[in-house]
């Protein structure tokens, strides 16, 4: 079917034009940067980023899932955008018949979401799915859930910032709560409650061993990572494996960010256990580029992350191997991972930490964070319905 014969008139004045260009594609990744303009908060990712992410021969997502991308159009001006997608790959596990919508956006009119997710869910139904939630962007392992609280600040690196009547929209249109996951926020320059301190200062178990990265074997470390990921997150909800070359695209895009301080192992005789990858967040430094690092903002990127400094860091990704996890070893070695990264962030001037994304129901590290006196500052949305 061409797109000419998919383009179809879908209420109100608004038509949607399924992406199949480079120009269709450009068009809808600068859509966002004039929906929020004047959306106070909302940082413009960078360009290249965006590009990367969703060029099909560069993001490995696309070698295990079908994607497809529209546009809302009305009197010839784009007013929305999203995409619908089918992880074969995570299907292959959960064959639940779910698929996914994704980067949604558009101005703030019912007939635009009508018509953005009617598209979305007939080439899911078309692609033989039977239950459409997101918003993931692409995958569970990108950017995942709606911002339905925590407006009032601006997202750190590689998270969502939405206008507040995007939920609002989707439930109008008959979608339901799927799941709730958390961002929090930790200040970093507050000590470690006396039971914590108590807790690091035990002496390892024999055969345990805390250390840094080590960038000579860079490829290396981020394959032990991704292995302990898998392993560690196999039960959750919505888990999605990272497969090999998905660690091969992740060792080069997060590469530059990347410290030897900032990336913390434990291995037991030898073995990798469990990790903590903590990243500079970025955002501060290029809230005012527009998304462009030319012709000036390369250098003004490199100044603020190199002479000026950042003040907050991302945590995205932790994990213990489920056979380590378990007893008082389990406890003390996600609070040694966090004590290194912290002490590590405090000599860089940076003063406060976000962790997450945490799923609502994940008691044990909620309580640990909150034990810290962390605290739930952004509420993300998983939506969904039946097809």
């Amino acid at each position: 079917m061409s797109a000419a014969e998919l383009l179809e008139p879908a209420g109100a004045g608004v038509e949607i034009v399924p992406v199949t260009t480079p120009a269709e594609m450009d068009r809808f990744i600068r859509l966002p940067y004039r929906l929020h303009a004047n959306h106070a908060n909302w940082v413009p990712p960078l360009l290249l980023e965006r590009r990367e992410t969703l060029d099909r021969k560069k993001n490995p997502f696309f070698q295990y899932a079908e994607v497809a991308f529209f546009l809302a159009v009305r009197d010839g001006r784009d007013v929305g955008r999203i995409s619908a997608q089918v992880d074969r790959q995570r299907l292959s596990l959960r064959p639940d018949g779910v698929g996914h919508f994704g980067l949604i956006d558009g101005e703030d009119d019912p007939a635009i979401f009508a018509a953005l997710t009617a598209a979305a869910e007939d080439w899911l139904r078309r692609h033989g799915m039977t239950h459409v939630m997101g918003p993931f962007d692409l995958s569970i392992n990108e950017q995942m859930g709606l911002l339905v609280d925590g407006f009032d600040t601006p997202p750190m690196l590689l998270m969502a910032h939405d206008f507040p009547y995007v939920a609002p929209r989707l439930e109008a249109l008959g979608y339901g709560k799927e799941k709730d996951v958390y961002a929090y926020y930790y200040d970093i320059r507050d000590e470690f409650p006396k039971a914590v301190r108590r807790m690091l200062d035990r002496p390892l178990p024999p055969g345990t061993v805390l250390r840094p990265v080590d960038m000579s074997r860079f490829l290396e470390e981020i394959r032990s990572l991704t292995e302990i990921f898998n392993e560690a997150w196999f039960d959750n909800w919505g888990f999605a494996p990272l497969t090999p070359t998905d660690t091969d695209y992740l060792a080069s895009s997060i590469r530059p960010l990347i410290e030897k301080d900032l990336v913390w192992f434990i291995e037991i005789g030898g073995e990798p256990a469990a990790f903590i990858v903590v990243l500079p967040n970025l955002n501060e430094a290029i809230t005012d580029l527009d998304g462009k690092l030319l012709p000036f903002g390369w250098a003004k990127l490199l100044w603020r992350l190199k002479v000026r400094g950042l003040k907050t860091a991302r945590v995205p990704l932790m994990g213990v191997k489920r056979k380590f996890a378990k007893g008082l070893s389990g406890g003390q070695f996600s609070w040694l991972l966090i004590d290194a990264c912290r002490r590590s962030c405090l000599k860089r001037g940076i003063q406060a930490f976000e962790l997450g994304w945490i799923l609502e129901e994940n008691g044990a590290m909620r309580r640990m964070l909150e034990n810290i006196n962390a605290r739930i500052y952004k509420t993300y949305r998983i939506y969904g319905k039946p097809l």
